[in-house]
């Protein structure tokens, strides 16, 4: 898939090629760690003025390890799984001595002194830390805004937003800030923002890559995932994350095969099932169906079986939303006064609503959260995928919190929206978003594929062979703003 003819790439060639081949490079030693830090440097400083994706950079931690990677590389031999790539971490995740704001005013002048178990392992495994992307505060939003840092915009057209809550992260991407950036997701904060700016977003299986630490380390609603711009470079990225972490109580080994090895051992012969809607559970737009359906014939086109098809889902709204409740009521609801007096409306009013959960809310959350997991996984040995949405609509105005309307029907609550989402958190399935074309507009769409339970690498295989089957992946862009009317 080609970028449209409007767009240009005005950063080095480097910056434009794939974390899988970059860190080729790095291993031969035919590039250092030193130059790309010193090529990313520059290119954020090049185009955040216009879409304000890493709003905190970290340069001289960024060369320091980019220095201790290059000698590692030549004398040592030692180059772990990204051997010295420049990356970006998510503002809601600690880094050691980087301000971390979670994108709150409570928050903004937070400098941790350790840094969450996932990114020390990125760091040890060859990862160089350039920046923090930007983020809704504490990840509450389907669009990247804060009072902290302003709003993120989407580079294919800057007047419209880069959805939420991992919009920064895919901004780097989709500009060429970065090679790889690490997201979060709960509902969609991975996928949304991937789908909206061309660039591939995983939601893995909770325990995949080691959360924490967190006063809430056994939750399974939210987990870090990878982002990337094509699906060999998320699986490269999910390499390096992945692994069991002692601290980090619901985590599990690695498989023993890397997912790297499933994607290049990816075939066209899937079988995919498709809804619009999930029985009616939640809206699409006409446009939206119809561009879906357009990328599923390609990829039939190519030898993969694609049906109509949907398991029952019942009470799926409710589990979802009492497990996410709950989850902001012990996170977020309870942080010191000082930070929660600036939380924004919408952030309080989950928190409350965590609050007044009653005992039989939580007994039929979690009835109806084990019939959804059978069904689902009943429904995954008859297909692969079941492919859907990641929302219902394309990316609205910057200065939209939430859309109200899709088609002219109204949306009720600034989450309904998101509820293609609900389905993977509920059911604790591995999910991701891959681009597949663009909508009238010459804005990307992206498709949703939700896989079999801990299915990573069969889910990473099948996105492989959209990805091949709709043209290949995007490349970076330069911000693009449509010249006024």
């Amino acid at each position: 898939m080609k970028n449209l003819p409007r767009t240009r790439f005005t950063g080095s060639d480097l910056s434009a090629m794939s974390a899988y081949e970059v860190v080729a490079l790095l291993r031969k030693g035919e590039v250092s760690s030193n130059e790309l830090v010193d090529l990313s440097a520059q290119r954020i400083k090049t185009v955040e003025p216009r879409v304000n994706a890493m709003p905190t950079t970290c340069p001289g931690l960024a060369v320091a390890a980019g220095q201790r990677w290059s000698q590692a590389v030549s004398s040592q031999g030692e180059a772990g799984y990204l051997a010295g790539l420049p990356i970006g971490i998510k503002d809601l995740n600690a880094v050691k001595g980087v301000r971390s704001t979670c994108g709150s005013v409570g928050l903004k002048d937070h400098i941790p002194d350790h840094s969450d178990y996932f990114v020390e392992r990125l760091e040890q495994r060859g990862a160089i830390v350039m920046g923090k992307t930007n983020t809704p505060e504490m990840g509450a939003g389907g669009n990247t805004f804060n009072a902290v840092f302003g709003a993120t915009c989407n580079p294919w057209d800057t007047t419209k937003n880069a959805g939420g809550s991992s919009g920064g992260a895919a901004v780097s991407l989709a500009t060429g800030e970065v090679w790889l950036s690490q997201g979060s997701d709960l509902a969609g904060s991975l996928r949304t923002p991937a789908a909206y700016c061309g660039v591939v977003g995983l939601r893995p299986s909770p325990g995949i890559v080691p959360s924490g630490p967190s006063s809430i380390d056994f939750q399974t609603e939210g987990v870090q995932g990878p982002m990337a711009r094509n699906v060999l470079d998320t699986a490269l990225f999910l390499d390096a994350m992945a692994g069991f972490e002692p601290r980090a109580p619901i985590s599990y080994p690695a498989p023993n095969s890397p997912y790297q090895a499933a994607v290049l051992q990816a075939d066209e012969k899937v079988r995919i099932a498709y809804s619009r809607d999930w029985h009616g559970f939640t809206p699409a737009s006409d446009d939206m169906d119809r561009y879906l359906r357009r990328a599923l014939q390609l990829v039939e086109n190519q030898g993969a079986v694609v049906e109509e098809a949907c398991p029952e889902l019942p009470g799926l709204n409710h589990t979802y939303r009492v497990y996410r409740s709950m989850l902001w009521a012990s996170g977020p609801g309870r942080a010191d006064a000082n930070i929660q007096r600036h939380f924004k409306g919408t952030l309080q009013g989950n928190i409350d609503h965590g609050r007044n959960l009653t005992i039989d809310d939580v007994y039929d959350a979690n009835i109806s959260r084990a019939t959804i997991y059978k069904n689902m996984q009943q429904f995954l040995t008859q297909f692969d995928v079941l492919a859907c949405p990641v929302v219902g609509l394309v990316a609205g105005p910057l200065s939209e919190e939430f859309p109200t309307h899709i088609d002219g029907k109204p949306l009720i609550g600034y989450i309904e929206w998101l509820k293609f989402s609900y389905l993977s958190t509920a059911a604790t399935l591995p999910s991701i978003s891959v681009p597949v074309g663009f909508t009238d507009t010459g804005m990307p769409v992206g498709l949703q594929l939700i896989g079999p339970p801990r299915g990573e690498a069969r889910l990473l295989a099948v996105a492989r062979a959209v990805e091949q089957a709709v043209g290949g992946a995007l490349g970076p862009i330069d911000p693009y703003t449509p010249k006024a009317k």
